[in-house]
């Protein structure tokens, strides 16, 4: 008769893992290390339950588990047994002599991207004043987004187990068409598709309407991620002004013949935070039509407006389908979830279904589920009707605790966004984000966003909503220290 192995197991009552877990964890642990001997024979599940001080069927589920994954074999009449052959026992590593010789980690297009691509300049971790992009998280409905995620996992059927199409699923499709209405403009479920974020969504569009060498308008200053994906996908950059109207397009236009794309901020430009003007949308359009190009609006934070009614966006204006419309809920929701949508031409629509198949097949089903349920309840609306009302209100901190403070800062007007410009009068912005760095606060220079040979404008930017009012003012205050110090260093 087979002798029976002593087994190391384990557990603790305030271990984060549950007792099977810890269980399971001990035993396979001892088997791919070596310490049992394989077809040696375990204890009985009685004996082991005894032993550790818990049930039995908390020990017979770790072992079945292991059963399961072929590390244990059992006998009829004799018991269970560590497997003869086991399905990752851990391999002796050999050494390996360090490489001498000398070889390309990139091809030319991807040296081409990295080298081009400007640093990251924001601190990671947790949030802090005054990073750009991040919503008010502390604002999020964290208890009733896991509500309805766990409705939807009680509820999942094995075809959310499976591949879907290619366009997303199909209720939070149309609860984006619904969604688009309030932005004064109409499609079709079928024209949406939802994609791993904006980002994500720009390098499609980009890839599917460009081909390499074509040239494409950008404005400048402008969003560093739209500016790699259009050198992702070979075009040829052509820097475009923008002024208190949006995009200053006039004097391109009369070298534009082999312009294909234009992509723009209209609602609220980036950096600068200026609205395109309706003469300028009407203009961009007409250049649309009679160059057959296209237009790639990115409307990343259309939601929050402060003082003034908000502008159709230039896809609600668009009577020739030359607009595809990239929106995200990384600035509405959080952007961890790292969804966004396309709204493409109705002709484009299935070629640009079937086209990204060859990248990627859809973003996560489970995550879209949830996002439809939100939508769909009315949830996301209310959200945002909370998040307008809590970011004015941290703006006008922001503006109050500027002035008080007595700092060389000027605050252009803010009208909508998550951001603010500040001009800073008589210290260089670079030498002023140094010093924010080391006092743990993160701005932005404004230069940083310019990639032309154009004069560039010395200011800072400031997200205001990931923060309450009190580390609003904490932050400002860090800020005037941080200004003193580059204009004295």
């Amino acid at each position: 008769m087979a002798k029976t192995t002593v087994v190391p197991i384990k557990i603790e009552a305030s271990h984060c893992s549950t007792l099977q877990e810890q269980i399971y964890t001990s035993i396979r642990c001892s088997i791919v290390e070596g310490l049992i001997g394989a077809d040696h024979r375990l204890p009985s599940t009685r004996a082991l339950a005894a032993e550790l001080g818990v049930s039995r069927t908390t020990v017979l589920s770790a072992l079945e588990h292991l059963q399961a994954e072929g590390y244990l074999v059992t006998r009829r009449g004799s018991g269970t047994y560590i497997a003869k052959q086991l399905p990752d026992r851990l391999p002796r590593t050999p050494s390996r002599p360090a490489g001498t010789g000398r070889h390309p980690l990139l091809s030319e297009r991807g040296s081409a991207l990295a080298q081009a691509r400007l640093p990251d300049r924001r601190s990671h971790g947790p949030s802090r004043a005054f990073r750009l992009g991040t919503p008010g998280l502390d604002l999020f409905p964290v208890q009733l987004w896991s509500r309805i995620a766990r409705q939807c996992i009680r509820t999942a059927t094995p075809k959310y187990l499976d591949y879907s199409g290619p366009r997303g699923l199909t209720p939070l499709r149309e609860a984006i068409a619904e969604q688009m209405r309030l932005r004064g403009t109409t499609c079709e479920p079928a024209q949406v598709a939802v994609v791993a974020g904006g980002q994500r969504g720009l390098d499609l569009a980009f890839h599917l309407l460009l081909d390499e060498g074509d040239s494409a308008w950008m404005e400048e200053p402008g969003y560093t991620g739209a500016r790699s994906a259009l050198l992702a996908a070979g075009a040829n950059i052509l820097p475009v002004p923008v002024d208190a109207n949006g995009m200053c397009f006039g004097q391109s236009i009369h070298n534009a013949e082999n312009v294909r794309l234009a992509y723009v901020t209209p609602s609220h430009q980036f950096p600068l935070g200026v609205t395109m003007s309706l003469e300028r949308r009407r203009g961009l359009l007409q250049w649309a039509r009679r160059s057959h190009a296209w237009i790639v609006e990115d409307d990343y934070d259309c939601e929050f407006r402060y003082q003034a009614r908000p502008r159709p966006c230039l896809h609600a204006l668009d009577p020739d389908g030359r607009v595809v419309y990239v929106g995200t809920f990384s600035k509405t929701l959080f952007p961890a979830l790292r969804l966004g949508f396309l709204i493409v031409p109705s002709d484009l629509a299935n070629g640009f279904a079937t086209a990204r198949l060859a990248s990627d097949v859809h973003p996560p089903l489970f995550e879209q589920a949830v996002l439809a349920e939100f939508m769909l309840r009315g949830h996301y609306q209310r959200h945002l009707r909370r998040m307008q009302s809590a970011y004015g209100e941290r703006l006008e901190t922001l503006q109050s605790a500027i002035h008080r403070s007595g700092a060389p800062l000027k605050l252009r007007p803010v009208h909508s966004g998550m951001h603010a410009v500040a001009d800073l009068e008589g210290v260089d912005a670079e030498r002023v984000f140094e010093e924010a760095k080391a006092r743990d606060i993160e701005v932005m220079p404004l230069s940083h966003y310019y990639f032309g040979n154009g004069k560039r404008e010395n200011a800072l930017l400031l997200g205001f909503p990931s923060m309450c009012s009190a580390a609003i003012r904490e932050g400002v205050r860090r800020l005037a220290e941080a200004i003193d110090a580059a204009r004295r260093g």
